[in-house]
């Protein structure tokens, strides 16, 4: 079988519905939560998404409708590129313009910890945790995504999925061992997650603090947060689709995240 006959394969199950097209992505809207960060961890914010109509069919443009619009690198569904943290600010092609493309579209594994999740906001994915899933599941293979299923995703009310209380936030993520795992020792591509950033709620108060953005970027590798519907996506088997934007050293950006699942 040729390149070209494994292609035309491909356009002609995705035309008859063969392979299934999964949005994984939020909807921008001024509504959109962002991250928050500490107040000791620096007064810079991230804007959130905002929309100006420039012309609607009208005197500002008779024949056309478009907008202005305006937001952080980092809002809504959004790829994290390694120089978005300084761990990784000296690595070789390791922002949104120069990252390799081929990173953009991976198989991807589907880790599920929706039961551990729901009984506790602050679950931490341990590298035990996915080498029981592994196996069941099989082994993560070098060159893919880790996505973090935990259906966070289905909290619509802001305050209940950012879920930051007195004491700061509470939401899942990862054990700074497993990062160093699947960075290392799996070699993946990066990790996506449900929850508004890649790291825990928790994330400040952990040894290194931020330990997905500080070890995974630290590893010249990348991110995905605020993805929703893994629960549409098998374990394994699905193919990613994440090219975020390409701006000149970009730490990240807005992207629209799709899996190719077969029918």
């Amino acid at each position: 079988m040729t390149s070209q006959s494994v292609l035309q394969d491909l356009a002609g199950l995705l035309a008859t519905g063969g392979i299934k097209v999964v949005d994984l992505t939020r909807t921008l809207e001024p509504d959109t939560p962002i991250l928050q960060l500490p107040p000791e961890m620096g007064w810079g914010e991230s804007w959130p998404f905002s929309m100006e109509e420039i012309s609607h069919y009208d005197d500002r443009g008779p024949a056309w409708y478009w907008n202005n619009i305006k937001c952080g690198e980092h809002t809504g569904t959004h790829f994290d590129a390694p120089i978005h943290w300084v761990t990784g600010q000296d690595h070789e092609n390791h922002a949104t313009d120069t990252l390799p493309t081929g990173n953009f579209v991976a198989p991807a594994f589907v880790i599920d910890a929706v039961a551990e999740a729901a009984a506790n906001p602050d679950f931490l994915m341990t590298v035990d945790f996915i080498k029981a899933w592994e196996e069941k599941h099989g082994q993560i293979t070098p060159g893919s995504w880790v996505l973090y299923r935990t259906d966070w995703s289905k909290k619509t009310d802001n305050d209940e999925y950012l879920n930051i209380k007195e004491d700061g936030g509470h939401t899942p993520g990862w054990d700074p061992d497993t990062v160093r795992f699947l960075a290392e020792e799996r070699n993946v591509i990066g990790v996506g997650v449900e929850t508004v950033g890649t790291d825990a709620g928790i994330a400040p108060t952990q040894d290194p603090m931020f330990p997905c953005h500080n070890l995974m970027h630290g590893a010249n590798k990348c991110g995905l947060a605020s993805l929703c519907n893994l629960d549409q996506l098998p374990p394994t088997g699905a193919l990613l689709i994440a090219p975020p934007l390409k701006i000149k050293n970009g730490s990240g950006s807005p992207t629209r995240v799709l899996a190719l699942v077969a029918n």
